[in-house]
């Protein structure tokens, strides 16, 4: 399904008038840029023409002026610390095929960041002093900033961007690092299937899936193997998928789908429908994912990762 170009013109064109001074774009207009948000419009925005190149073109400069020196970039320009969105920047760089030595740095930044149970002290307590976490603590991923704990999401985009970055020059830390990911999201699925944002138990209590978490999971684990894991996660998301009202968590679960090459052509029909001209989505984060699921299966898949 090709969805209306006039459609996806009027949402291009409402990303491009929000579009901050510096760049960037905030979760909402006006506001404080976000480094999140703008790499999302970024990608939303990738092989457009007219008004959007421009503003893509800006936003990348933007990207690569907040760059920490350390090569992670922080949730907002002006902060120090790196954090979880490097995943998205480096996503951004690996689509353009950056070759400024922006994305060298921050593969280096990712493959070195580990949600603090990777360290032996913190192993140590979750296996025997707090035994009520519900998962095993030697499968680690990536936390949301240094110093915290493995959570889901940050997991699946960094393993997302790294599978991309090194697609053609793995070495033996990147596929180490890959491995550990991707049994930290297994290890931690719900049980029958999809995953909660960190933990699936929690004091013997299992968690129920949602739907985002599992669907950016899944983004993670494409070119995995189809364990019993993926299969029951992937059922979940679609039964799920068949009812969202949620524009983000549809376009979302649009964007995964699509990379399993399940019929996504109602469920767009169904997001074409509630996005309508865009301009009543006030927040650009949830604007740029359906952006991005309008034009699935039309040009290159952003999140795709190919071996």
């Amino acid at each position: 399904m090709v969805v209306d170009p006039l459609l996806q013109k009027t949402v291009y064109e409402a990303l491009v008038r929000r579009q901050s001074s510096n760049g960037g774009w905030g979760y909402f207009h006006p506001a404080q840029p976000s480094i999140e948000v703008t790499c999302l419009v970024a990608l939303a925005l990738g092989g457009t023409e007219g008004l959007s190149t421009s503003a893509l073109a800006t936003a990348v400069t933007s990207l690569l002026r907040w760059q920490n020196a350390d090569g992670s970039w922080p949730a907002f320009p002006g902060d120090t610390e790196g954090s979880w969105v490097t995943s998205l920047a480096l996503t951004v760089l690996n689509t353009l095929s950056d070759g400024s030595g922006a994305s060298e740095r921050a593969s280096r930044w990712i493959l070195e960041i580990r949600g603090r149970e990777g360290y032996w002290p913190w192993r140590w307590k979750l296996k025997v002093a707090d035994r009520n976490v519900g998962f095993d603590p030697d499968k680690f991923g990536w936390p949301w900033t240094p110093g915290t704990t493995s959570w889901v999401i940050p997991t699946a985009f960094s393993l997302v961007a790294i599978k991309q970055f090194t697609a053609c020059r793995r070495s033996e830390l990147s596929e180490r690092r890959i491995r550990t990911g991707v049994e930290m999201l297994l290890d931690r699925a719900c049980i029958g299937g999809g995953w909660n944002a960190g933990n699936s138990v929690v004091y013997g209590v299992p968690l129920e899936p949602h739907v985002e978490p599992t669907a950016i999971a899944l983004l993670a684990l494409q070119d995995e193997p189809r364990s019993a894991v993926v299969q029951q996660s992937l059922y979940w998301l679609r039964r799920r998928a068949a009812e969202l009202q949620s524009i983000s968590s549809l376009a979302t679960a649009i964007l995964v789908l699509f990379l399993y090459q399940d019929r996504i052509q109602e469920l767009k029909e169904r997001l074409s429908a509630l996005v309508r001209d865009g301009v009543h989505i006030q927040n650009n984060a949830t604007l740029a994912m359906a952006a991005l699921a309008l034009k699935c299966g039309e040009t290159v898949h952003p999140f795709a990762v190919i071996r």
